[in-house]
């Protein structure tokens, strides 16, 4: 499907294979149940824009701006995040499989119910991110920032958070024998969580 800067704003059950929106300005726009076939997202801005039920497969995302959006129950295969930021955006139910990211920053909004089960996350950046009941197993957290993050009844097991910053974000569903915490940093609050998570009394 060819499509130009006159798309819609409200799309759905659209196909968009092999499209070439570098730098296209996405803001107020709305997708619902379309799907992107290896499309080059560099450097898009969205402000507000709403994606519900979409599927991204081979979409390129590098240098993307997303404010105030909405991706929820969205699925992400094979997908490359290079410097991208969301900031105050809701996936509350979206999955990623198979994604690359670096560079990746996340600052507010809700990520509640998402899959990002072994995602690489390396040096990441998560701040004040709605996280609850996330799958976050095996995810790969080394030299991440997860900050003031909500990640009450998120699923941990097996994930890794070596020199990781973790001030300030509730770890009340962390059972420490299962996760990698070499390194990481944590308040005086957190600690006593994750020594009662160990069996010890705190006094």
């Amino acid at each position: 499907m060819t499509t130009t800067d006159d798309t819609p704003e409200d799309s759905r059950d659209e196909v968009y294979t092999g499209e070439d929106w570098y730098a296209r300005d996405l803001s107020g726009r709305t997708f619902r149940d379309c799907s992107f076939i290896d499309c080059d997202w560099t450097e898009v801005v969205d402000d507000g824009a709403v994606f519900a039920g979409c599927t991204f497969a081979n979409v390129m995302f590098n240098a993307s701006r997303h404010t105030g959006a909405a991706f929820t129950n969205c699925t992400f295969r094979n997908c490359t995040f290079f410097d991208v930021q969301f900031t105050d955006c809701k996936l509350m139910g979206s999955q990623f499989t198979r994604c690359s990211f670096a560079a990746f920053e996340v600052d507010g909004g809700d990520w509640s119910f998402v899959g990002l089960a072994g995602a690489e996350l390396k040096q990441s950046t998560f701040d004040g991110v709605r996280l609850r009941e996330a799958d976050l197993g095996e995810a790969v957290f080394t030299k991440a920032a997860v900050t003031g993050c909500d990640l009450s009844g998120a699923q941990l097991r097996g994930a890794q958070f070596t020199d990781a910053d973790l001030r300030g974000s509730d770890l009340s569903s962390l059972e420490p024998l299962t996760v990698d915490l070499r390194g990481a940093l944590i308040g005086v609050e957190q600690a006593a969580v994750i020594a009662v998570g160990l069996g010890m009394r705190v006094g």
